[in-house]
Order: C-alpha cells, then sequence, then structure tokens
C-alpha cells in the first residue's frame, strides 16, 4: 500500500506537538500576520539540525542528524551526495539546485517503477527556537476517465500547510554553488535571471511571491491571447498585475544587486570583489521615473503589445526578460570575458557577499551548498573559502569525492561517508 504524503513526512519530522506551538503563537505578538513574524527569534545563527529524505532520488528513507558546525560528504561518483544538497535545496523556493521537475523527484524502486511521492523535511535550530519545515509532493489520483491532474508541491511549517512555497523564503535561506554553475556567465540569460532571484529570494523573502504572482498573471494573459477573442477588460486586469507586480520584481533586484555590490566590495580573502547590476527595460526606466510612473509605462506597453504577443506568446517586455550583469570590480571586465578561475572565484565572492548580506539585515544566516567546489579551487583559493564560510558563520555543506580536499577542515566540521545512497557520519581520525 502506497503512504499518504502526511506519513511520508512523518509525525516526528514535521508534525511539532500543538502546546509548543501555541506557546510559540502566544509570546509573540502579532505573530499570527506572516510566517517571518513567528520565527524572528531565531537571531544570527541557523543549522541544520535534522535533515531526512522519504522517497527522495535514490534514498528510501535517509536521517541525518548534525550539530551547527560544516557538514562534509564525501564518496563515489553516484553515491548520492548532490542529492542530499539537492534535497536541502527544495527547502528554498523554486525548483532546487538540479532545476529538476516534480516528477523527476521520486526514487526509482529495483522493479523499475517510481515511488507514489517524496518527501524532504529538516529541523532547523537557532540560539532561541527550533523549527520543523518541509516540502513534498504526491502524485495525483485522478478519478478513473477524467484527466491527469497536475501534480502540486506541499509546504509545512511546524506542521502547518504554508500558502506556497514562497513561505519557506520567510523560514530558511539557501544558496547553492554547483558544477553546472560554471557556465553561468556563458549561458544565456534566463539562469542568471534564476540566480539573482535565488539571491533575492535570501534578502527578500516577498520576492518569491511577487515572482510567482507576476507569472502566473503573464501565463494567463498569453493563454487569453492565443484563443484570440480575449476579453479586453480581463486582459487589462491582468496586465495591471503584471505591472505592479513586475515593476516590484525589478525594484527588488535592482535593490539587491546593489546591496551585494557593496558587501562584495568589502572583500574575502583572495576573491576578487564583483559589481551587480539587475539589466533589462524595466530596470532601466527605474533609473529615471519614480514606480508609479514605470508601472503605467509597462501597463501600456503591454497593452500595445497584445497583437504581436498572440503570435509569438509570453510577453515582448517585462521583468522576464531581464539579465544579471556581472564585472570584475578590479579589472572592470565583465565576468563573461574573464578566466575560467576568474569566474568561479567571482562566483564564490558573490555567494559569499548574499550569506553576509542576509546575516546582517535580516539577522538570521542562510545555509550554503558547495558542491564540488573545493576541488576545482587551488589551494590558497580552497584554504581562504574554508576561512571565509567560517568567518561568515553559516552551516555550509560540501559534497566531494575527494575527502583529502576537506582536510583542513579537520576538526572544524562534521564528516559523512555517502555510499549506496547511505550516509554514514565518518569521523577525521589522526
Amino acid at each position: 500500500m502506497e503512504r499518504p504524503l502526511q506519513d511520508l513526512w512523518g509525525p516526528d519530522t514535521l508534525h511539532r506537538s500543538h502546546q509548543m506551538h501555541s506557546e510559540r503563537m502566544s509570546s509573540e505578538p502579532g505573530s499570527g500576520d506572516s510566517v517571518s513574524d513567528r520565527y524572528r527569534p531565531f537571531g544570527r545563527r541557523l543549522s541544520v539540525a535534522r535533515l531526512t529524505l522519504t522517497d527522495f532520488r535514490c534514498y528510501e528513507f535517509e536521517r541525518l542528524e548534525t550539530g551547527p558546525a560544516p557538514v562534509v560528504l564525501t564518496g563515489s561518483n553516484g553515491a548520492g551526495k548532490t542529492s542530499i544538497l539537492e534535497a536541502l535545496s527544495m527547502l528554498a523556493p523554486g525548483r532546487g539546485l538540479r532545476r529538476a521537475r516534480l516528477d523527476e523527484l521520486p526514487r526509482w524502486r529495483p522493479d523499475g517503477s517510481a515511488s507514489s511521492g517524496w518527501a524532504v523535511a529538516a529541523r532547523l535550530s537557532g540560539p532561541n527556537d527550533e523549527v520543523d519545515v518541509g516540502t513534498g509532493c504526491e502524485a495525483a489520483s485522478p478519478l478513473a476517465g477524467a484527466p491527469a491532474a497536475r501534480e502540486r508541491r506541499q509546504v509545512r511549517i511546524d506542521g502547518r500547510p504554508g500558502k506556497s512555497q514562497a513561505a519557506l523564503a520567510e523560514v530558511l535561506g539557501v544558496a547553492w554553488l554547483t558544477p553546472e554553475m560554471d557556465r553561468l556567465f556563458l549561458d544565456g540569460a534566463a539562469s542568471r535571471r534564476r540566480f539573482l532571484d535565488r539571491l533575492v529570494f535570501g534578502l527578500d523573502p516577498a520576492h518569491a511571491g511577487r515572482v510567482a504572482a507576476y507569472e502566473r498573471a503573464m501565463q494567463q494573459r498569453s493563454r487569453l491571447l492565443r484563443q484570440g477573442q480575449a476579453d479586453p477588460v480581463w486582459l487589462s486586469a491582468l496586465e495591471d498585475s503584471m505591472a505592479t507586480k513586475g515593476v516590484a520584481v525589478a525594484a527588488a533586484r535592482r535593490d539587491a544587486t546593489a546591496r551585494l555590490t557593496r558587501a562584495s566590495a568589502r572583500g574575502a580573502g583572495p576573491f576578487p570583489a564583483a559589481t551587480l547590476d539587475s539589466a533589462g527595460h524595466v530596470e532601466d526606466w527605474l533609473d529615471q521615473d519614480p514606480a508609479l510612473s514605470v508601472e503605467d509605462k509597462l501597463r501600456a506597453a503591454l497593452e500595445a503589445s497584445r497583437a504581436r504577443d498572440a503570435d509569438t506568446g509570453g510577453a515582448a517586455i517585462g521583468p522576464h526578460k531581464g539579465d544579471l550583469a556581472v564585472g570584475h570590480a578590479a579589472t572592470g571586465r565583465p565576468a563573461a570575458q574573464c578566466s575560467t578561475g576568474e569566474q568561479k572565484a567571482l562566483l564564490v565572492a558573490i555567494v559569499l557577499a548574499s550569506a553576509r548580506v542576509q546575516s546582517e539585515d535580516r539577522g538570521m544566516t542562510p545555509i550554503v551548498l558547495l558542491d564540488e567546489v573545493a576541488a576545482h579551487l587551488d589551494a590558497r583559493h580552497r584554504s581562504a573559502l574554508f576561512d571565509a564560510v567560517a568567518a561568515l558563520d553559516v552551516q555550509a555543506w560540501y559534497a566531494g569525492t575527494d575527502r583529502a580536499v576537506f582536510e583542513p577542515l579537520r576538526g572544524r566540521a562534521q564528516f559523512f561517508a555517502v555510499e549506496s545512497a547511505a550516509a554514514t557520519a565518518s569521523p577525521w581520525k589522526g
């Protein structure tokens, strides 16, 4: 018999006692207004104390109990290291560090069938409190003869359903670097835009909801335009939503890039300072006019482009067309013109700057995921990375095939050996 999603998440994983939750709520006046209000007592240091994977990727069930120190996962290729990091990345809005679809995440059984659902849960520990967060999905089971129902990812915080994935960003910030990101500055704008939005989620949790609302309105508008008989009043309402949400999205990106540029300028050892800028039509308008005027301009542009958008789909203008421009502050060169090593160092610098801003401005440190990053740095930069992360006082999760690479973390980190979808505590001896 297949287990329902609430069973996959497990009573001791997500469901805290009603009494504990009531005590927290009653001790914080007005705390029912938002998730971030309820969990504001976390203070500066936040870490994963327990991570549980159920029917996720190659894991049938795995639970890691960890302390606040950095976590190092080592093992052979294909052992399941990156899947653990991916599970953690699913505790942030979006599709995680592999950009996976929901139907790609369930575990494949030995008989070739897929599990009916998957779940990831974590107990987060701060200096003053704990909270259980989780997300998962179970395969839809439509009635016979009915069209297949769309799978929907669910979110829970202390056992309470979250309205959307955006609720995760209010409780936890997650940043990551993976080998696939090595081409970030050379590939198309879409990947850089997603990278920027993940950075903004950590600095401004409400950004996730604004992006989702903008994209929903754009998709509905596109569908109406393709039908060819759209109600002008309804189109105007959707374009109004796109204008208000879209300008807010662009403004948040501009603010985040300015803050990250300032934080990066403060330096992180040998990693170069990076300049960041959110580029696009809406962003350019915001440089010249107040937000309300830009909303009017975007609203008018969307109305004027209806005929063209009906033919091409989407929308010809808006923050979904924006880009992230990154430069090497010392040389002034665009990141795309820097060497491969410089590009890697710039990425590290940006992630470190993001963690610093989150800690200082939100008062809550993010979880940082670094997949095979250390192995691709020389010894000097590798040591500097470990020291810079330690100075930020964040919990970092490192993954790599070569345990020796992490020797500088001996005595400072928790080591786990990962083989055949099983993670075992493996203290560094000697």
